[in-house]
């Protein structure tokens, strides 16, 4: 009944509008975990390791297997992490060609 009056929220991983109580509630229901492409847990501040030549879509320039990334930061998409390299702000990489040092 509380829903008819309930505020709506798109949720972007369904590509549905859903109520904004379900979506709190999908919120709080853990704490998500990041994993590299060996497994291991990362956390903001972690520095990883490349382990594939990859090249960075808009520039000309290829991060090459065995590059050093320090202090990434989490997204809220488990299989994406934030990080910088040398002039390459906003740089998105996919957690399944890292390694985390």
């Amino acid at each position: 009944m509380g829903k008819e009056n309930d505020e709506w929220v798109y949720d972007e991983a369904t590509g549905e509008w859903r109520p904004a109580t379900d979506m709190a509630a999908s919120a709080n229901a853990g704490p998500v975990v990041v994993r590299d492409a060996s497994g291991n847990v990362l956390a903001d501040g972690d520095s990883v390791t490349l382990i594939k030549d990859l090249k960075v879509k808009g520039t000309s320039q290829t991060l090459k297997q065995g590059t050093v990334i320090k202090s990434i930061r989490l997204t809220d998409n488990v299989e994406e992490i934030d990080c910088r390299h040398e002039g390459i702000k906003g740089l998105v990489l996919r957690t399944e060609f890292v390694r985390k040092r």
